[in-house]
């Protein structure tokens, strides 16, 4: 299982499964636009670089998750897929660099909004079999 939708009372609360740090952060993103629309059908038109620092893992998260919304919000981007992720930690300051595929949401049904991350919530763990990325978003 690459993620699931947990009960919240008036959010999308997002449980996302992965053997690496990398893999999870791509199953939360999914996780959030497959609530939007079915991503396994949006087309690979257009290419996003994402690029990231920050000081804690947490916000390194929420910030990867915050610029796919600002590209829906300001460009109609719609996550397909997102490819070349890489995280690093260097001292005190993390990395996040990757592509994002997708195209404009006008040429899909979308149910829904996604107004914003939340720190509320938030939970990033080390599991003996990999990570577990526990995020609510506003809906």
């Amino acid at each position: 299982m690459r993620y699931e939708y947990l009960d919240h009372t008036a959010d999308l609360k997002i449980r996302a499964y992965g053997n690496t740090l990398e893999q999870t952060f791509v199953n939360t993103a999914v996780a959030g636009f497959d609530f939007l629309t079915d991503t396994k059908k949006v087309k690979k038109k257009i290419e996003k670089k994402i690029s990231i620092n920050t000081k804690t893992i947490e916000a390194l998260l929420y910030d990867f998750l915050e610029q796919l919304l600002f590209l829906l919000d300001t460009e109609g981007f719609i996550l397909s897929e997102i490819k070349d992720m890489k995280i690093k930690q260097e001292k005190n300051n993390y990395s996040l660099q990757c592509i994002a595929l997708g195209d404009n949401y006008k040429n899909y049904e979308v149910k829904g909004n996604i107004k914003s991350v939340t720190y509320s919530e938030m939970l990033i763990k080390k599991e003996e079999k990999g990570f577990v990325v526990e995020v609510v978003l506003d809906i």
